[in-house]
């Protein structure tokens, strides 16, 4: 069994190559981001923790549950609190991933990690290989701007505080350079260039 690590900044569409390799009955995905949305929905110690953390800025909804938009608010405007999230989030999300990683069914040959956060996480140790994908600015802002529904000028706020492509070139072992007019087929194909350069079980289709 092989483990590829797929990161990248909001919009460079990271998750398209995910999907595409999970695609594969011998693959598992494992989504940080989701994994990390699942600890808040129940009073585990993540979720304590958060609220503790952030108890001043009143952070939680009339139900008790997490203000997820005031949070992100709180952590697209400042970098501190951004890293106060980052700390108790990796603190509980990296054995939660060690222990899917170890429970996964022997039929499994690929596991994939799809986070944003790979190498601040830490989370590259678990990887055998990781891949940075990419895209410009422009188009990672107007991606961001569809998918989310938010304005151009939130989607810019998001991504000023996030790792430059600069940064994922140094540190990921390959780059998909995932452009505006990049279609699914040609991913498909460097995705697929890179299994076999690193032998991990053949293409993805």
């Amino acid at each position: 069994m092989k483990v590829i690590g797929i990161t990248g900044s909001s919009g460079s569409g990271k998750t398209t190559i995910s999907e595409l390799l999970g695609k594969k009955p011998d693959v598992k995905v494992i989504n940080a981001d989701k994994m990390a949305k699942s600890l808040t929905n129940v009073e585990t110690e993540y979720f304590s923790e958060i609220k503790e953390a952030f108890q001043k800025d009143n952070i939680l909804l009339e139900n008790g549950d997490l203000n997820r938009a005031k949070l992100a608010d709180l952590i697209y405007h400042d970098k501190a609190n951004l890293e106060k999230l980052n700390q108790i989030t990796f603190k509980h999300l990296l054995p939660k991933i060690a222990q899917e990683i170890q429970n996964v069914d022997e039929t499994i040959k690929l596991i994939v990690i799809d986070a944003p956060l790979l190498f601040e996480a830490k989370l590259d140790k678990f990887c055998d290989v990781t891949i940075a994908v990419q895209a410009m600015q422009d188009v990672k802002i107007r991606r961001i701007c569809e998918r989310d529904k938010i304005p151009e000028k939130v989607a810019k706020e998001r991504l000023k505080i996030q790792k430059t492509n600069e940064f994922y070139r140094q540190n990921a072992d390959y780059v998909i350079e995932n452009g505006e007019n990049t279609s699914l087929e040609t991913l498909q194909q460097e995705v697929n260039v890179i299994l076999e350069k690193v032998a991990i079980g053949g293409k993805i289709c």
